[in-house]
């Protein structure tokens, strides 16, 4: 077996800023796949974060939860669909939240008989039918694998603590896609974030957190960012989404007395080193 490459090491100019001192969540953002950091014991949940996999395997860490932030496709067919289904069915996390991206062109009804627009030849009409049916089947349950599409789902931990998450895979139009909307509809889409929600998964990030393009260029939602200054979700705890590959990483944000944590926000994109973003969290 070829040994997994590591990330070599940053210089000091290189290195991200330290992430503010947390005291009911640690975040593994830089680790040696070969040494995982240890779990915190009872009463506390791994969260492992990927998005952005575009059909690659690689090794994951286990931990409790697995959280997707979509880009499950390369090209977004069926087939690389199922390529990515099959290789999340043998992780051994016992419990798996995924969604789409814009990449996943065969898990958007705008792709549908009748809809949508230019698509790849090898996208049939009825493999969108096809998709959308084998993410929510018995399989996919069976396997501990839960899709979420613009919905609610809630996580029960074995301290008996409920995490309520939800997960839109809603992005910003960029070029053909899935998911996309144009300026002015991200408001309605993310009005649909419940104030109750521990844990959110959006493809797209806010504008300006963990965004940056390797031109320069801030590319998260604006109307996102505006959602989550609302004092309704001051207290969701974890913000996970991927998009951005190049902005790969983690930032603290809305620090309060109710969520004195803040919420940790993981862009999971994958770099070219798979390198999954562990989030501990205190029950």
């Amino acid at each position: 077996m070829t040994p997994t490459p590591q990330p070599a090491p940053l210089s000091n100019s290189q290195q991200p800023p330290q992430h503010p001192p947390l005291r009911r969540a640690v975040v593994h953002d830089r680790y040696d796949l070969t040494f995982l950091p240890r779990h915190p014991g009872p009463g506390w949940t791994r969260f492992v974060c990927i998005s952005d996999t575009h059909s690659h395997k690689f090794h994951v860490p286990l931990g409790d939860v697995l959280l997707h932030a979509g880009d499950l496709s390369r090209h977004g067919t069926l087939k690389d669909l199922e390529v990515t289904l099959n290789w999340m069915k043998e992780l051994p996390h016992p419990t798996k939240f995924f969604m789409a991206g814009n990449h996943d062109l065969c898990l958007d009804n705008w792709y549908a008989e009748g809809g949508g627009g230019p698509r790849p030849r090898d996208l049939r009409p009825k493999d969108v039918a096809a998709a959308r049916k084998l993410v929510r089947s018995h399989s996919m349950l069976k396997s501990g694998m839960r899709y979420i599409e613009h919905e609610t789902v809630t996580y029960t931990a074995k301290s008996g603590k409920t995490y309520t998450i939800y997960g839109s895979p809603a992005a910003p139009f960029y070029s053909i896609g899935a998911f996309q909307y144009s300026p002015g509809e991200g408001r309605e889409i993310y009005s649909r974030i419940p104030p109750s929600v521990d844990i959110l998964m959006t493809h797209t990030p806010a504008l300006g957190i963990c965004d940056l393009t390797k031109r320069g260029k801030h590319a998260g939602c604006p109307e996102l960012a505006e959602r989550l200054t609302s004092e309704d979700l001051r207290n969701c705890r974890l913000h996970v989404f991927g998009h951005i590959h190049e902005a790969h990483g983690v930032a603290v944000v809305g620090q309060c007395e109710s969520n004195p944590d803040g919420r940790i926000s993981v862009n999971a994109a994958l770099p070219s080193i798979p390198l999954p973003i562990i989030v501990d969290l205190e029950d």
